[in-house]
């Protein structure tokens, strides 16, 4: 192993932990995941067990550095990356979770979030944290296990619980029970944190019902939180020096340093994010405003987030209902046999519409169609789909924050087919930038670890090593990126409830 060791990035997720090994150069020289069971209650419901998650991220620590041929030795320092709002509560005398994991997914608080809506708190509760009321979030998860484990809101108000997002959790595990913490990006996904004060808001807690002491401290994104204790496959001592929510994760792990830029992440779904600066900006087109990072003592930096529901989604539903491609890779080489999408479009709303529209009852749709319409125009059309949605996002972002999109750098695995990106990069009229590595969740944890350690020298060091591994420009007129995007517009408007 070199002198100057690697850094462990643990990419804590709602499927899975990965844990991704990077050295200095940014070559990932071990890699494991391990699975872990979904839990389903009840319709509208999802769990996931405590103990499980840190099964999970525990056998992907031993086996990446086994596979790897490295010794905990050789760790500089731990960063982590995490799914956001789901919520664990566990006893701090003995780590044993009170009541699984409600996942971000979890819809159970449903009811509560309508009531205050009614009540007429939501402007309050976007005015402090930029987010809205929604059951998406982690402080009436908190309030709901509180209230339903026998003794629990009890036992939180006397100290004996503790409450955390995954990070925080996986942070007191790491650390044999030293440290209960989390980060700024992820306190502001919890209905509980005041991002213009960056503190918990005694005015939410109230609201949400949530007792100030079962509440993690909150720290920047960047810093030595604590260090390895008793865990036997790791040495005592190795600074956990990095933690932040996953798609903040992903803006930094972009290098997207600076105001106006942004990086969508094509999964399932697709999410973006752009760098506002160190001004929150409020939106007035249905996205979100969280905290991106902090770095050490530096300022605080804010992102506009928008989330487009179905992306990758739409091209297995082409491969397991319609059944016109074998695998979901196949879908470029099809879309590639037309010119174009021959006047057919594909609305994939089929959870609802995302932001900005935020309609949960519109449904997907295919317009357009014609006699001579075949199946290389309806794989076109998918793809098309979801470039518009994204750059629907994106508009939003930069009527939001009064400028225009410093480009777009992207990752996730759709980022990998090239006519999207050349999709992408004709809707936006912008370039769209894709890295060699396109773990860039895994990434961003690695470098914030790796700032505070020393690791690396600082912002432009870590800017200098990311690496292209392809660009794509705009090649469609104004006139020609107009009509299509009107096209779309007007699709989306056919299929709008609201």
């Amino acid at each position: 192993m070199a002198a100057d060791g690697v850094i462990l990035a643990i990419d804590q997720g709602t499927t899975g932990s990965t844990v991704v090994i990077m050295n200095r150069a940014l070559e990932v020289v071990g890699r494991a995941t391990t699975e872990f069971p979904q839990i389903y209650p009840q319709p509208g419901w999802v769990e996931h067990g405590p103990e499980a998650i840190w099964g999970s991220v525990e056998q992907s620590l031993r086996t990446a550095l086994d596979g790897a041929g490295i010794s905990g030795r050789d760790v500089r320092a731990i960063g982590i990356t995490n799914q956001r709002e789901t919520t664990v509560v566990w006893e701090r005398a003995t780590s044993r979770p009170v009541h699984n994991a409600i996942v971000w997914q979890c819809r159970r608080t449903t009811d509560v979030c309508r009531a205050l809506k009614d009540a007429g708190h939501e402007e309050r509760v976007r005015e402090l944290t930029g987010l809205v009321l929604d059951p998406y979030f982690s402080g009436t998860k908190v309030a709901w296990i509180l209230d339903r484990v026998e003794g629990a809101r009890a036992r939180a108000e006397r100290g004996e619980l503790a409450f955390g997002t995954v990070d925080s959790y996986l942070l007191w595990r790491l650390t044999g029970g030293d440290v209960h913490a989390t980060e700024v990006s992820n306190a502001s996904r919890t209905l509980l944190y005041d991002i213009h004060e960056n503190a918990w808001s005694e005015e939410l807690l109230a609201l949400l019902r949530v007792p100030r002491a079962v509440l993690p401290d909150v720290r920047s994104s960047s810093e030595v939180f604590g260090h390895t204790r008793g865990l036997g496959f790791l040495p005592d001592g190795i600074p956990v020096a990095g933690i932040a929510g996953d798609q903040q994760a992903a803006l930094f792990g972009q290098a997207c340093f600076a105001a106006g830029q942004a990086k969508a992440t094509y999964g399932t779904g697709a999410f973006v994010l752009m760098n506002t600066g160190e001004t929150p900006v409020a939106s007035t087109r249905g996205l979100l405003t969280t905290i991106a990072w902090r770095l050490g003592d530096g300022p605080t930096i804010y992102a506009l987030e928008g989330a487009v529901f179905i992306a990758g989604a739409a091209v297995q539903w082409l491969r397991d209902e319609l059944r016109v491609i074998d695998k979901a890779s196949d879908i470029e080489a099809l879309a590639r046999t037309v010119p174009d999408a021959g006047g057919v479009t594909v609305v994939p709303a089929f959870a609802g519409l995302g932001a900005p529209y935020w309609d949960p009852e519109a449904r997907g749709a295919i317009l357009g169609l014609t006699r001579g319409s075949g199946r290389g125009h309806i794989a076109r059309a998918t793809l098309d789909g979801i470039a518009h949605q994204v750059a629907d996002v994106v508009e939003a972002m930069a009527a939001d924050a009064g400028r225009d999109l410093a480009g777009l750098r992207v990752d996730g695995g759709a980022a990998a087919n090239d006519l999207l990106m050349q999709t992408q990069a004709d809707l936006l009229g912008s370039e769209v930038r894709r890295p060699t590595l396109l773990e860039s969740t895994a990434c961003g944890a690695a470098f914030l670890a790796g700032l505070a350690v020393g690791y690396f020298a600082g912002l432009d060091d870590i800017a200098s090593r990311w690496r292209e591994d392809a660009r794509f420009a705009p090649r469609l007129s104004e006139l020609e990126r107009d009509v299509a995007r009107q096209r779309w517009k007007n699709a989306v408007r056919r299929l709008r409830t609201s």
